[in-house]
C-alpha cells in the first residue's frame, strides 16, 4: 500500500518535472484579415480608380486585398432611384460591398466620415471627426497588417479635386506613420487583462512597407514617371480578359451613380466595348495606369514594381529613396512678416514635410477649377514675428473680368503669430461655348509692410460650367 501511494505521488509530479513538455502556444493574429494591399478611399465607387491594378494583383499575383471606405456616400446623387441621404448611404454601402465582391474582396470596412462635397480637404476633415476616424483607420491597419497602402493623392490639382478624396489620403498617410508607433492609440496595442475585458484590444503595432497614391486630376499625364505603371489593356493570364474588362464588371453594381453608362455598356458586345475603351475620350481608365509613389520603409525606387517578387520582367529594387527636401513650406524665415496662400495649400505644405512626402507631386503654381460666375475665395495666412510691423497693405491683380469684393486694402494685424485673411472675387460669367478649351485665369495677391514686400500668393483658376463648391 505504501509503495502504491509513492507511485501515485510520482505520477502526479511527473508533468512538473518533465523538461520536455510542449510549450503552450499564445493566440496568433486572425489570419482571415491579413492583407497585402489595403485600399483606402472616400466613397463607394472610388475603388474603381484602382480596380484594373487590383484585378492584376488579386487574380494573377495572388495578393490579398482589403478596402476601407471612409464615408458611405450619403451626400452623393442618386440617378437610379429616389432614395437620398442616409437611405442612399445604406444603398451605396451595399453597392460598394457588391463591387468589391465581384473581384473577390470580402474584407471591407466603412468609417464614420460624412460625405462632404467641397474642394477643401479641411472641410472634409472637420466634418468627419478627424481624430476618431484616424484612430479607427489605425486600428484597421493593425488588424489587417497590410504590406502596401493605396489611396487618393492628398494634393490639389485641377480636376474633380474632391476634398473627401484628399481627406482619405491624409488619413491613410497618417495611419501609415502611426500604426507602427506603440505610443499612438496605445490602448489598441495593450493586452487585455481579463477574458471579458472590453477596453483593451490586444493588437500589435504594424508598419506597412509602402504607400502609393492615385489622383482625380484632369491631366493624368503629369504623373508619368512618378511611380510604377501598369497596362489596363494587358490580358489576365488566369481570366483571359483584359484588366479593364475585369474592372468594368466590378463597376456595374454602382447603379445609383452611373445607371446610364452601365446599362449602355452592358448592351455592347466585346468588339464594341473594345473599340469604346480604346478611345481616350470615352475610356474609363488611362493607359497605362500610373500609381504615384509616396514613400517606403524598405529599399525601393519610385518606379519599381509594387511587388517585385511576382512581377517578372520588370526592374528590381535598387536602393532606398532619399528625400531631397523638395517643395513644401517655402518662405524666408528671417522675414519679420510673411504673406502666403493659406489653407488648404498652406496645410499641404506643412503636411508634406511632416510626413516626409516632399517629392509628392504638387502643382507648380497652385490651381483650382470653379464654376463661372461664382465667388472665389483666396485664403491667406500672414505670419508675424514679435515686434514686427502690424499694418500691411494687400493688393489684388486679376485677369480681365474679375471683380474684387473684399480683402484688398490696409489691415492692422492682431498681435499674434498668425493672422488669417480671405480675399473674395467675383468671377466672370462666360458663355457655354467659350468655356471649352479656356485656359486658367491668374489671380495674384501681394502684400506690403511699409515699403517692404511681405510676399505674394498666386492662384490659377479654371472656369467651368459646373464644379464642386470651392
Amino acid at each position: 500500500m505504501r509503495r502504491f501511494a509513492a507511485y501515485c505521488l510520482f505520477l502526479l509530479l511527473l508533468p512538473v518535472c518533465n523538461p520536455a513538455q510542449d510549450a503552450k502556444a499564445l493566440p496568433p493574429p486572425d489570419e482571415r484579415y491579413k492583407a497585402d494591399i489595403l485600399l483606402v478611399v472616400a466613397h463607394p465607387d472610388d475603388e474603381g480608380a484602382a480596380t484594373p491594378y487590383l484585378a492584376r494583383a488579386i487574380y494573377d499575383e495572388r495578393k490579398r486585398v482589403a478596402v476601407v471606405f471612409t464615408t458611405r456616400g450619403g451626400s452623393g446623387g442618386n440617378d437610379y432611384s429616389r432614395e437620398h441621404g442616409p437611405a442612399l448611404a445604406d444603398i451605396r454601402e451595399q453597392e460598394g460591398r457588391r463591387a468589391c465582391a465581384t473581384l473577390g474582396i470580402t474584407n471591407v470596412w466603412f468609417l464614420d466620415g460624412k460625405d462632404t462635397a467641397s474642394q477643401n480637404v479641411l472641410n472634409s476633415l472637420a466634418n468627419w471627426g478627424h481624430g476618431a476616424n484616424l484612430e479607427a483607420l489605425v486600428r484597421i491597419v493593425r488588424l489587417a497588417r497590410p504590406e502596401v497602402i493605396l489611396t487618393w493623392l492628398p494634393s490639389i490639382f485641377i480636376g474633380e479635386n474632391h476634398g473627401d478624396h484628399q481627406a482619405s489620403g491624409v488619413l491613410a498617410t497618417e495611419a501609415f506613420d502611426l500604426a507602427g508607433d506603440p505610443v499612438a492609440f496605445p490602448a489598441q496595442v495593450a493586452g487585455a487583462s481579463k477574458r471579458l475585458e472590453p477596453y483593451l484590444e490586444n493588437l500589435t503595432p504594424w508598419q506597412p512597407k509602402k504607400i502609393y497614391f492615385f489622383s482625380d486630376a484632369s491631366d493624368e499625364k503629369q504623373f508619368a514617371g512618378k511611380g510604377p505603371a501598369y497596362s489596363v489593356k494587358e490580358i489576365s493570364p488566369s481570366q483571359k480578359k483584359p484588366y479593364w474588362r475585369l474592372a468594368l464588371e466590378a463597376a456595374k453594381p454602382h447603379l445609383t451613380q452611373f445607371p446610364g453608362e452601365i446599362h449602355r455598356l452592358s448592351d455592347l458586345n466585346d468588339e464594341q466595348l473594345e473599340r469604346l475603351m480604346s478611345d481616350p475620350e470615352h475610356a474609363w481608365w488611362s493607359e497605362p495606369m500610373t500609381l504615384i509613389f509616396g514613400k517606403a520603409t524598405v529599399p525601393t525606387q519610385p518606379t519599381d514594381p509594387i511587388f517585385p517578387d511576382v512581377e517578372s520582367g520588370l526592374k528590381q529594387p535598387s536602393g532606398p529613396v532619399k528625400s531631397d527636401g523638395g517643395p513644401g513650406v517655402v518662405s524666408d524665415s528671417t522675414q519679420p512678416v510673411i504673406l502666403e496662400l493659406g489653407d488648404p495649400w498652406h496645410f499641404y505644405g506643412a503636411f508634406r514635410h511632416a510626413h516626409k512626402l516632399t517629392k509628392l507631386p504638387a502643382a507648380r503654381i497652385p490651381e483650382i477649377a470653379v464654376k463661372d460666375g461664382s465667388v472665389v475665395g483666396i485664403p491667406l495666412v500672414i505670419t508675424r514675428k514679435p515686434s514686427a510691423a502690424r499694418e500691411i497693405m494687400v493688393k489684388v491683380t486679376a485677369s480681365s473680368g474679375w471683380k474684387v469684393l473684399s480683402g484688398e486694402g490696409k489691415f492692422l494685424l492682431a498681435d499674434v503669430e498668425a493672422n488669417y485673411l480671405r480675399v473674395e472675387l467675383q468671377s466672370p460669367q462666360i458663355a457655354e461655348n467659350e468655356l471649352k478649351g479656356r485656359q486658367p485665369d491668374s489671380i495674384v495677391v501681394s502684400g506690403m509692410a511699409g515699403d517692404k514686400s511681405i510676399g505674394q500668393a498666386e492662384l490659377r483658376v479654371l472656369l467651368r460650367s459646373s464644379t464642386l463648391p470651392q
